[in-house]
């Protein structure tokens, strides 16, 4: 058995990942924290985190996959490097989280995953297995961290004191016995001590203690996980996010270890980055404006921000535009007020009013004569009295 783990490291070496950990297949030892999380209703609109069945599956992984004895946690790199002053305070442009900036992560790893599954197989014998990446219902930080990957943070992020937080996570579920690591980590972990720079740094207060997230104010929730309404009381602390946020993480003392990842996929382009080049990771907001549905489809066919669909990343980008406050942007909202979709006409008719220019209150003031929305109608009066 020594011989077949030490065989699996070197081929996921072999497969780009980083950072490997054997676990047994038992609860996440934080489980109680991840029910009464729940309980408090923090997970919003995700209503996939408590549904009783994936419940039942994170409270006992036979669930999953009957006779599984062990997990393979699997940490694979994603920080390309940080955007240039110039860029990241331009609040013509929207900011993307670093994650998105190249190649959906789904589509990178769980291949890899799936080939040290099937190599697993070949070589321990006959056996099953599932894998996941951030697609099960495991709690995949918490493996994790048990398999010695690393701490978790205040931000609730996994934390490697070498490496930071800039890295994906994945699980291999194999009925094999595979022996558990043994983390020099499980001895002394390393820990945020008392610095709360995450907690202090967070621009819509998501953080209600330390450890502990309320996904309904978190930006990333807002812009990737929410498919209705922002709330009005959080879109002026999103400045200029369109997808997903990495404050929590930029702030983060352990994060100025972290080193440029090898996976050439994961980059906004090739080569040395000029300023032309950073429009993946933060593309001009009149561009994402400007998006139709093909425009769209042909951009993020192969980013994971193509979950969201046009709407949710044009809504986004209303926001982002109303907090811009410039009259640079009033010409490509306007249009968006006869936009198909309810949610995005509602978010330009709120961009507009935050901007206050003759010209977008005068579209909007002739819009909402014949728009038939009700939510998107109170939108456009400003006056709140429709709750989403």
């Amino acid at each position: 058995m020594h011989e077949l783990e030490s065989g699996l490291r070197v081929k996921a070496r072999e497969l780009g990942f980083e950072r490997l950990g054997i676990i047994s297949a038992v609860p996440g030892r934080r489980l109680d924290a991840y029910l009464a999380w729940v309980a408090q209703g923090f997970q919003g609109e995700m209503g996939y985190m408590a549904r009783p069945d994936r419940v039942a599956r994170r409270q006992d992984l036979q669930v999953i996959l009957p006779g599984v004895q062990a997990i393979v946690c699997v940490g694979l790199d994603y920080f390309t490097r940080r955007l240039p002053t110039a860029v990241s305070q331009d609040p013509s442009r929207g900011r993307i989280a670093n994650y998105a900036w190249g190649l959906d992560y789904h589509d990178v790893m769980t291949p890899r995953l799936e080939a040290l599954a099937a190599w697993l197989r070949a070589a321990g014998g006959q056996s099953a297995s599932r894998v996941y990446v951030d697609t099960g219902a495991v709690l995949e930080r918490d493996h994790g961290e048990t398999a010695g990957l690393g701490f978790t943070g205040k931000n609730s992020m996994l934390i490697n004191s070498r490496y930071g937080s800039w890295f994906f996570l994945g699980e291999l579920l194999t009925t094999l016995p595979l022996t558990p690591t043994v983390a020099q980590s499980a001895v002394s972990p390393p820990s945020c001590g008392r610095c709360h720079r995450c907690l202090d740094a967070c621009p819509t207060h998501a953080f209600p203690e330390p450890y502990v997230l309320d996904a309904r104010r978190c930006i990333s929730y807002l812009t990737i996980e929410l498919k209705g309404w922002i709330p009005q009381e959080l879109r002026p602390f999103m400045g200029n996010w369109i997808y997903g946020c990495d404050v929590c993480q930029d702030v983060c003392p352990f994060n100025r270890f972290a080193q440029p990842t090898g996976e050439a996929g994961f980059y906004p382009a090739a080569g040395e980055l000029g300023l032309e080049d950073w429009a993946a990771a933060a593309p001009p907001l009149l561009d994402v404006l400007a998006l139709d549905e093909a425009g769209f489809a042909a951009r993020f066919a192969r980013s994971p921000i193509k979950r969201i669909k046009r709407q949710r990343l044009v809504r986004n980008a209303c926001v982002a535009a109303g907090n811009w406050g410039s009259a640079t942007a009033v010409p490509a909202l306007i249009p968006l007020l006869s936009d198909p979709e309810p949610i995005v006409r509602g978010h330009a008719a709120w961009a507009l009013r935050q901007i206050n220019d003759e010209r977008g209150e005068t579209a909007v003031y002739r819009a909402l004569q014949h728009e038939p929305d009700e939510i998107v109608r109170s939108e456009m009066r400003g006056d709140g009295s429709v709750r989403q």
